[in-house]
């Protein structure tokens, strides 16, 4: 038996966990799109999630835009939504085209291949977008074969010199090795995952990879969750900066342990220099172009995720509109309480709580706003949620539907929190398209994929 087979015999490689896309189950889209497609809103079962696919495409290609603005690459990371259409409408909008994606999950890889994303062509690069857990070395491997194999590429994210012995350790029970392709994950303020540039660890990390004979380094990679806090664009655009000095402080440390040690291999392609959040994205501009290309030590990359989606913690920034959020929640009302709020307001109960919007809040109170009605979803409990009247001041999500009331029966839209782990909660998404002649008709149903 080799290495491979029994990975345990060395000490730095544990047991090895397998992603079972074998036997992941899920529904079956035509089943449901033989079901739903042609039936009004008004038919579904709720909660469900609702996706407008035109507003999803015009975000694709916004965002597109807002990459050529920079005068950047751009790569989609599909842990939104999940789907092989919503991987396709980010990948080849109306206004370009890429083809490098980032993956939450090595489940994603496999299921983006399935989909056969990589055999067409859509996709043909991949960025594992997590610092690389020891025991998923085996399968993370076996995708790199399989990649490869129909012409894509294979991308890990490491940021502690251990991942780099694992990864050495693994290519030396190999007959026929090779280099694993590595972004370096650089802390730019949030302390998510990664290191900051200036650190000695970091240097070491560095020096670890450049002096590694299983791996190659392909460029920096950070990202600014803490941008989600921004409310303007100038704030978006500092944390945009702050990306760009972050990663290119990186290569610059890099280059110059190149040039100061001896026998070290030269760079045959520039470093990648991938930078971007939702909001950070929406702030590349031309007018920050020249400067972020000066002094600029690699080239560019862009990359964002919640932007075909959107949600109320987007909309905080300041940097969206109502009429850019692609997702909502359909719930209906199931009673209701005139009188029972704490200043004498009605209140009222609907069948989405904390399973159908998550649990996540942002800067706006509550956990979703119901759009063309001032009410708001302000506290949930596993199946159902509260729902409490607004102030006309703080109500957004218009243009307002008839007199604002609701009453026992009303099917109501909520745009929640954090859209990505709303969409979590479903084992389907209901597809809508507002630039038909009925955006309340279903015409189609995306079937996400599920599993780590």
């Amino acid at each position: 038996m080799s290495a491979e087979e029994h990975p345990q015999s060395n000490p730095l490689i544990p047991k090895q966990s397998r992603t079972p896309y074998h036997i992941s189950g899920k529904p079956e889209k035509q089943d449901l799109v033989d079901e739903y497609k042609g039936k009004n809103l008004d038919a579904l079962r709720t909660p469900a999630l609702i996706i407008d696919r035109a507003v999803f495409a015009r975000n694709c290609a916004k965002m597109h835009e807002h990459a050529k603005a920079l005068g950047a690459r751009f790569r989609a990371h599909v842990k939104s939504h999940k789907t092989p259409e919503g991987t396709r409408l980010q990948l080849l909008s109306s206004a370009d085209e890429t083809h490098s994606i980032v993956v939450s999950t090595v489940m994603e890889v496999c299921e983006v291949f399935r989909a056969g994303l990589m055999a067409d062509g859509t996709v043909k690069d991949v960025l594992y977008g997590l610092p690389m857990a020891p025991n998923k070395i085996a399968d993370l491997s076996a995708l790199t074969d399989e990649l490869s194999a129909v012409g894509a590429a294979m991308r890990i994210l490491i940021d502690h010199p251990d991942q780099v012995k694992v990864i050495e350790a693994w290519e030396s029970t190999k007959a026929n090795n090779r280099k694993w392709s590595v972004f370096i994950k650089v802390d730019c303020g949030s302390q998510r995952a990664g290191l900051k540039p200036e650190s000695p660890a970091f240097k070491h990390l560095v020096q670890s990879v450049l002096g590694s004979p299983s791996v190659s380094l392909y460029g920096f990679y950070t990202h600014a969750g803490n941008s989600y806090a921004s409310t303007s664009f100038a704030e978006a655009s500092e944390f945009l900066l702050a990306e760009v000095n972050a990663v290119n402080a990186a290569a610059g440390l890099a280059l110059s342990i190149i040039e100061g040690t001896p026998g070290l291999q030269e760079l045959s392609e520039p470093f990648v220099l991938s930078v971007g959040a939702t909001p950070t994205a929406h702030a590349a501009t031309e007018e920050l172009k020249p400067r972020i290309e000066a002094g600029l030590k690699g080239v560019l990359e862009l990359h964002a995720g919640n932007y075909p989606l959107l949600d109320l913690q987007q909309l905080n920034t300041g940097l969206i509109t109502h009429s850019d959020i692609a997702q909502r929640v359909l719930a209906t009302v199931t009673s209701y309480y005139p009188g029972r709020g704490e200043d004498g307001s009605d209140e009222a109960m609907c069948d989405a709580g904390a399973l159908a919007m998550s649990k996540d809040t942002g800067p706006r109170p509550g956990y979703g706003d119901i759009t063309g009605k001032p009410w708001r979803l302000s506290r949930v409990a596993q199946e159902h949620g509260i729902l409490t009247m607004m102030s006309p001041a703080s109500f957004e999500l218009g243009p307002l539907q008839g007199d604002g009331s609701l009453k026992l029966g009303d099917m109501v839209q909520i745009v929640g929190q954090h859209a990505c782990l709303i969409l979590a909660g479903y084992p389907w998404y209901y597809v809508v398209d507002s630039d038909m002649n009925d955006a309340n008709v279903v015409v189609d149903v995306w079937v996400p994929w599920k599993g780590w």
